[in-house]
Parts: C-alpha cells; structure tokens; sequence
C-alpha cells in the first residue's frame, strides 16, 4: 500500500463526464489499496470568468476580495469529485484550502504556503476516505482565503505530498509527460521517461508550460518522487518520472530538452559611461518597479561608454523603457531603445557539465539558418538566446535536429 497524492488540471474535470472518469480513475488506484489525496483545479475556463466578472464590477479587483471569489472555482470541483465517487460506493470528502490548514502568508493573489497541518487528512486517510483538496488555495494567518498564482494547484498538490511524506505525487495534465519540446512545433518530438529536477526546473523557467516552476522548486526542495501524467490516458507506468540525478548511475543524454517563450522585449541603453555602479543604476529604478529582468549583456567599452542591454517581460517592456527614459540623464546615457518582438529559445541538459562543444553546435545551427542572436545566457546545464521571434520556431526545430533529439538514446554497452 502506497500513500499517493494525485493532480488534475482543469482541462481534465472541465466537464461533469471528465469529473466522472477521474473518480474511475481515482477508484482503480483505490482498489489496488492505496490511500489517496486528489488535489483538483476549478474547471476549465472557470477561473478566468471569475476573474472577467470581478473586472466588469471593479476596474482593478481588490487582491483580497479577488482571492475570495476566484477560490470558489476549485470549491465547485472538489463537491462534484466527491460527489462522482460516492457514487461509486467509496468513501469521501472534499475539502477547502482553509479547511486542510494549508497556512501561507498574506500576499493576496501570490501566496506562498508556510505550512499544512496534516492531522486531520491523517485520520481521514486512517479512516479508509478518499480526500479531495482544493488546490490553488489556502489561508493566512488572519483566516483570510488566499490564492497561490495562476497554476498553483501544481504546488499544492506537490506540497500536500511533502508534508503527508507521500511515496508518489502524480500530476494529471491533458500531455502524456515532459517532451523534447512542444510537438506542435516538431512533430518528432519525444516523450523522456525520466528528467532530473535540476533540468525540470530550468525547462519550467525558461518557457515549458508543463508545470508551475514553484511546484518544482517545492519538488526538489523535498524531495517529493513527482510524476506528469495523462488523465486522457490509462498506463499509469506511462508518463514521466521528475527524479533525482543521483538515482541514476547512467550517463545523461548532453541535452534533454528545448523550451521556449515568445513574450520578452529587449531594451538597451546606449553610450552609458563604463564605470562601476552603471548596471545598479540602471536596473534599479526598473527593480524598484517590480519588474523582472531576465538575459543581461553588456558590450565592450569603446571612448568609455558602453552599450547595456537586457530583456523583460513583453507586458513590462513599455513601462521598462519608460522608467529609463525619465532616468536617462541622472545615468548619463545617450537613449534608450527597444524592441518588443525578441523570442528566447533555450537549450537544457544536464549532460552539458560533462560536454564541451554544446555552445557551438547551438551557435553554428542557428547560423547555417541565418538566425541572428542578439543575447545570450547560460547556467551549468542551459544556454539561452534572444532572436526575432518571426525565426522562434524554425530555431527550436533546428536545434531538435542538430542535438538529435528525435532519436532514443544509445543502450549502454
């Protein structure tokens, strides 16, 4: 008997016939005498009513009301799951973020849980009942409802599972695990059957939609066995296994994945003086304004002035630049430019610490396709490039090809 915390996303109990499959689902598991605690998200599309409808009322939705009202999405979903599988003669009951004690501070809208007291799903599970949790959701220290960010259910569910200390946590999407890239893009892209949590989490944060980059960083933080699953599917052995590089003695593949995201805009402040403290005061006002920077370079001094040049979100580019421009002359810049069409493309791999020539074979792909690269960053196992997001997808295609992603790795001898 294994004690196993199972996610499913809204497009997976969009319908009452999907909310029915899940509770067969969540039955077989049952039956196979595991105990269960199912995390849910609110229905698809039903968050983003709610959250149109507290517009049409106010032009800027108050963060706590806002919480309120958008948590009664998931509400809705776990009394219909419990619902499907009391139906089917098993035990169980649903339960509000609140109501588990999923604890969290008060920043309304971005929570972050603190902690989850674990008594009372301890006795329920003891007391053979299914549990079904609303995700997304919890509560701060003053008893208000606060939401965790859009795809928080990921992190409730892979938190539920740290403090339960859950053998499996399993996350039900409409995709049948972590691909190569997105196989909308190249069709030859493969399924990998196990990815470390280091590649996961730069996969997450440099574009992949698969799973919220928090509910990874909880994963690995806890080590929590995390798998990402089909909900449309029924081999529960399929998927992909989130482990840790240590479990495995074999020799990574260099690179395992490609992420990429369309929404960066880049901004680049011209004939700044080339001298320490430039890049603070640059990128302080734009900090101070809670906008996140994301690729930094800086060129080659030349007559003591420099060009710096970074990338932001594509919502943020406007009020970036116009922060730069009303601090221009205390910087001592020449102008600020900037252009809001840049794709990043990144290439992840944690074979890459034990390559060389990754970075090249990246460069001279690109290039054989003209593609220019206007900024480049890297870490120990991801390197990123800033393009015209008009060559995105012809990037991510050539680059599957030139790292031979479509082909399963070599058996080892």
């Amino acid at each position: 008997m294994a004690l196993i915390v199972q996610k499913y996303g809204g497009t997976s109990v969009g319908s009452p016939e999907r909310i029915k499959n899940v509770a067969k689902r969540v039955a077989r598991f049952k039956e196979a005498g595991h105990q269960l605690v199912v995390v849910v998200s609110a229905m698809s599309g039903e968050t983003n009513r709610l959250i149109a409808l507290a517009k049409e009322i106010q032009s800027s939705p108050d963060p706590r009301e806002l919480d309120v009202l958008a948590s009664t999405g998931e509400q809705v979903t776990i009394a219909l799951l419990s619902m499907a599988l009391q139906e089917l003669g098993y035990k169980a009951k649903s339960y509000t973020g609140g109501q588990v004690r999923v604890h969290t501070d008060n920043a309304f809208t971005k929570a972050r849980i603190e902690h989850i007291d674990t008594e009372r799903m301890r006795a329920d599970l003891d007391n053979d009942t299914i549990l079904i949790v609303a995700g997304f959701q919890g509560m701060d220290p003053d008893g208000n409802i606060t939401t965790l960010g859009r795809g928080g259910s990921d992190t409730s569910g892979v938190a539920l599972a740290a403090a339960l200390q859950a053998d499996e946590c399993q996350i039900y999407t409409d995709v049948d695990g972590v691909y190569t890239t997105d196989p909308r893009i190249v069709p030859d892209a493969r399924r990998l059957e196990t990815i470390t949590f280091e590649e996961m989490l730069e996969l997450a944060s440099q574009g992949s939609k698969i799973l919220q980059i928090r509910s990874v960083e909880f994963a690995g933080k806890y080590k929590v066995k995390l798998r990402v699953l089909s909900s449309f599917m029924d081999d529960p052995g399929a998927g992909t296994l989130i482990t840790f590089e240590e479990d495995s003695n074999m020799e990574k593949p260099v690179i395992s994945g490609i992420a990429f995201n369309r929404d960066e805009a880049k901004i680049t402040v011209r004939g700044v003086p080339d001298k320490p403290g430039i890049a603070y005061q640059i990128l302080g006002p734009v900090a101070d304004a809670n906008v996140d920077v994301d690729m930094i370079i800086q060129n080659i001094s030349h007559d003591g002035t420099t060009d710096f040049s970074f990338t932001v979100h594509r919502n943020d580019f406007n009020r970036a630049k116009l922060i730069l421009e009303e601090t221009l002359s205390h910087i001592g810049g020449a102008s600020v430019t900037g252009s809001a069409d840049v794709a990043k493309v990144s290439i992840v791999g944690i074979g890459m610490k034990s390559h060389a020539g990754v970075a090249s074979t990246m460069f001279r792909a690109l290039a054989e396709e003209g593609i220019n690269i206007q900024i480049i960053t890297t870490s120990e196992i991801k390197i990123s490039v800033g393009i015209d997001e008009k060559y995105m997808e012809l990037a991510v295609r050539v680059l599957h090809k030139a790292f031979e992603l479509d082909k399963e790795p070599a058996p080892l001898a």
